[in-house]
């Protein structure tokens, strides 16, 4: 099943500016939000600095990048989800999008990387990895995608042949070549699975119901005929 949706509906899906979810993808673990004071308190070293070079006369401008700078920790979150809805927001078609789930497994994917240096003054690096749970997804007419996420217990009960549902993405009217997906949600547990929740959650799901699909409903139904869309690449 493939509705084309209308780009008031799509730009309410998909907002501008973060929402809650969004943000506390972007806030992190402690490690991140360390990581992100430790930026703070070197930007406002570097201004501190610039302010001396600059004498009475920069006050203000040095008080405005200040303030930026102090409070990267707070409004970085916000900054880069916007940056991430963007890439998204750039498509111009879009549309509700409704198949099973095709099989379920787990991978150890490389997620960072970090340099350090051994007792012997050696360049070591360091491989952090982390289990993901990928979701392969498809329908009658062809179309493939996985998604993958951190692995967590409340997905342990999904499995071949539920519902899922996303909206896909497009350059072309027909949506006969899909460009991006979304996070995908799995009525029959109310569970969301993605790296990255695009989504707004609530306006999704009042979507869907418009379309026919109730919160809990897990009847599959064969997918209309229509052109044959492309795997995502």
């Amino acid at each position: 099943m493939l509705v084309p949706l209308t780009r008031e509906a799509f730009e309410q899906i998909i907002p501008p500016i973060a929402t809650g979810p969004q943000y506390a993808h972007y806030w992190g673990k402690l490690r991140d939000v360390l990581r992100k004071l430790l930026i703070s308190v070197v930007a406002l070293t570097v201004f501190w600095l610039i302010g001396k070079l600059l004498g009475p006369g920069g006050q203000t401008v040095k008080l405005i990048f200040d303030i930026i700078a102090g409070l990267y920790w707070l409004w970085s979150p916000v900054f880069w989800a916007s940056i991430r809805n963007g890439t998204y927001r750039r498509l111009p078609y879009s549309g509700f999008w409704r198949g099973e789930v095709l099989d379920v497994f787990i991978t150890e994917e490389l997620v960072r990387e970090e340099q350090n240096v051994n007792k012997w003054g050696e360049l070591v690096v360091i491989e952090n990895r982390e289990r993901r749970i990928n979701i392969e997804v498809g329908d009658q007419e062809g179309f493939r995608a996985t998604v993958q996420a951190p692995v967590k217990r409340i997905y342990k009960g999904i499995v071949p042949g539920q519902i899922a549902e996303m909206l896909i993405l497009s350059k072309q009217p027909d949506l006969s070549r899909i460009d991006k997906i979304t996070d995908v949600y799995l009525p029959q547990y109310n569970l969301w699975v993605g790296d990255y929740p695009y989504l707004r959650r609530d306006v999704f799901k009042e979507v869907r119901t418009e379309l026919g699909g109730s919160p809990r409903n897990t009847t599959r139904r064969r997918p209309p005929t229509t052109k044959r869309r492309k795997r995502l690449d």
